[in-house]
């Protein structure tokens, strides 16, 4: 689950400077739970621009806006409306505001900030769970992501600065490898503990990354 949040109307409506006539983009996945970009919230969004001057020509929630061919496909269908607009208002991750931007070339701007990849605890509560590294080790660590819940990033162990179970740079958070030490025992895989990790490869991890499947079947929208 990608986590967002709503950025102020105020920095909304500096974007939209200039800009009179807009399209909303939701989306119906991420942005739908994490509430910043479902059917109510764009509602709102359209009444907030209308009361501030903008036109708003229509809305719209995709599922899901980063999804190329999806993208394509919807601009497709409302072609008069978009082609007529100034901009774009994207309600989704700054993947699906990418995605809208390749697939229709218009003026996209964000209404939200990308946070991280997280863990849905319950309706509202959002925890950081994968770090997007790719060089997964959650097998030697209890599936506790070290790059995630270790601000250091280590990847053998704790530092040493650890204090009552919570980490020495945030007090508010439990030491990452405290919780690893904690169910590696509980599971009987203590000794993974020993296996020396080397350094982290973070070419695996250069941006922009890109991959190809080459055994899926080409498709046309």
């Amino acid at each position: 689950m990608i986590i967002t949040k709503q950025k102020p109307i105020e920095q909304i409506l500096k974007y939209l400077e200039g800009c009179k006539k807009i399209f909303i983009v939701g989306c119906a996945q991420c942005a739908t739970v994490c509430k910043t970009g479902g059917e109510d919230e764009v509602k709102k969004m359209k009444e907030i621009l209308e009361q501030h001057g903008k036109e708003v020509l229509g809305t719209e929630v995709w599922d899901p806006p980063c999804h190329l061919l999806e993208v394509k496909r919807r601009a497709r269908d409302k072609k008069d409306l978009i082609s007529k607009a100034d901009a774009i208002l994207s309600m989704s991750c700054g993947d699906g505001t990418y995605t809208i931007f390749q697939g229709t070339l218009k003026k996209v701007y964000p209404a939200s900030d990308t946070l991280f990849l997280g863990v849905v605890e319950r309706a509202g509560r959002f925890s950081e769970a994968c770090s997007l590294c790719g060089d997964c080790t959650l097998s030697l660590t209890g599936s506790y992501c070290p790059n995630s819940l270790c601000p250091k990033g280590l990847q053998n162990g704790p530092c040493g600065g650890a204090k009552d179970g919570k980490c020495e740079i945030n007090p508010d958070i439990d030491c990452g490898w405290i919780l690893i030490y904690k169910r590696l025992k509980e599971i009987g895989e203590l000794d993974k503990m020993k296996q020396i990790q080397p350094p982290k490869d973070h070419s695996k991890a250069v941006k922009p990354k890109k991959i190809v499947l080459s055994n899926v079947t080409k498709s046309r929208i």
